[in-house]
């Protein structure tokens, strides 16, 4: 079954291609949004659309969405290395290792939280779509670290509003190539998909608002540890801004970090580790916070800086 949509251009998207208006007024990818413009599922005031075709604020778009898919299906896969760190009715907080993703998802054929949660017998909540349930938040399956699900409906409901309204603190570590300048500040950029890449984001003009803050805690000869707060939430946001400053996260080939600084620390992914992690709990409103030690192959890069330096 397909949803044909009719939708007025905002004046914010005046003379943009019809391919990233879309995507930006669906919440579709590019990628996506051009395939249904190819099909001639996109008119423009009852014309058929193509891909150069600019948009016109008050221009009104005939829009038909392809049939959804079927939901994914969460398998419950045993997770070696997820360690709940805490549980009670409510909530389980769990310290998340590489290489597993937080929900199932479109070409990911791996592990994941819920899968792993499932298997353990772990109730968790209904709330949400069917492949994400009882998730609040992400990590990145190459990013370590604390994360919190929700078991009950009060709990998703009450943990959902407080990562939109940002009374979360969220804690990051990052090693970053290179020594930022200067030693603790904010940045302030926003970020969207890239207009190249799918699989990638970037700082954009017209992006998301995204805002981190930093500061050094220690620096080495080739790279820098920083501690990181998050203002927002953005997919891949620590790693997107570190890398429009040059200074890529250490082993973050995606965002342009040097291969051979990867090889020497024994790197294979990112070095980036959620650390810590507090909020209101949803039952009484007490603050509670919890923290991850670092994995053993973010402390071995860790320690081969220290002797580098």
């Amino acid at each position: 079954m397909t949803d044909t949509r009719s939708l007025p251009v905002p004046d914010g998207l005046d003379g943009m291609r019809v391919d990233a208006g879309l995507s930006k007024m669906l919440g579709l990818s590019r990628t996506a949004v051009a395939g249904m413009v190819e099909t001639g599922d996109v008119y423009i005031d009852g014309h058929t659309a193509i891909k150069s075709d600019r948009l016109t604020a008050g221009s009104w778009l005939e829009v038909t969405l392809p049939a959804p898919e079927r939901p994914l299906e969460v398998v419950p896969i045993p997770v070696d290395g997820l360690v709940v760190i805490y549980q009670d009715d409510d909530i389980a907080v769990v310290n998340k290792p590489v290489g597993v993703a937080v929900h199932p998802s479109p070409g990911w054929n791996g592990p994941t939280v819920v899968g792993g949660l499932a298997a353990a017998g772990l109730r968790i909540s209904t709330s949400g779509a069917a492949e994400r349930q009882g998730v609040v938040h992400r990590l990145d399956a190459g990013t370590t670290g604390v994360m919190v699900v929700a078991k009950s409906e009060h709990a998703y409901t009450v943990l959902k509003r407080a990562f939109k309204e940002r009374t979360v603190d969220k804690g990051y570590h990052a090693v970053v190539q290179g020594h930022p300048d200067p030693i603790r500040g904010t940045i302030d950029a926003p970020i969207d998909r890239h207009p190249k890449h799918d699989y990638k984001f970037a700082v954009i003009q017209d992006g998301r608002p995204s805002v981190t803050h930093y500061e050094v805690i220690e620096a080495f000869r080739a790279a820098s540890l920083v501690d990181i707060k998050l203002e927002t939430g953005r997919t891949h946001q620590i790693r997107v801004h570190f890398s429009a400053l040059k200074h890529p996260c250490a082993g973050d080939l995606t965002y342009g970090a040097d291969p051979t600084l990867a090889k020497r620390l024994g790197l294979s992914r990112q070095w980036l580790h959620a650390r810590t992690l507090g909020f209101h709990h949803p039952a009484d409103d007490r603050w509670v916070s919890f923290e991850s030690p670092y994995p053993a192959d973010l402390a071995d890069a860790l320690e081969r800086l220290r002797d580098e330096s």
